[in-house]
């Protein structure tokens, strides 16, 4: 799992999900330095979009999706993996899990380094 610069275009939501909270994800767009889309207003269909590698350089996204509500950075909600086909949306759930695994949150301070 990596930051990506490669483009986001065509990507789409394969039925994959992953539980995590926003501040766990955020946390890893930071310790990778990726990007990502805030608007934690609840106006719109989506809060939060991370964009990221999968580590055989396969684009994917992770994002909220109809919440319609402010996403509490605690709270552990369901967030959508989107890439081109179901089986990198697997990779990347797995590679995702992996890290947040090994990751260790208070506040939005990450209290133990990242395991790679």
């Amino acid at each position: 799992m990596k930051k990506t610069n490669q483009q986001i275009n065509g990507t789409s939501f394969h039925g994959v999900t992953i539980e995590a909270t926003p501040l766990q994800l955020i946390a890893l767009a930071d310790y990778f330095k990726a990007e990502y889309y805030e608007d934690n207003t609840g106006e719109d269909k989506c809060n939060y979009d991370f964009v990221f590698e999968t580590d055989n350089g396969d684009i994917f996204t992770i994002y909220d999706w109809k919440q319609y509500e402010s996403l509490v950075g605690t709270e552990i909600y369901e967030f959508h993996i989107g890439s081109y086909d179901t089986a990198i949306c697997l990779d990347a759930k797995t590679e995702i899990k992996e890290y947040l695994d090994n990751l260790s949150i208070f506040g939005n301070l990450i209290d133990q380094p990242l395991k790679k």
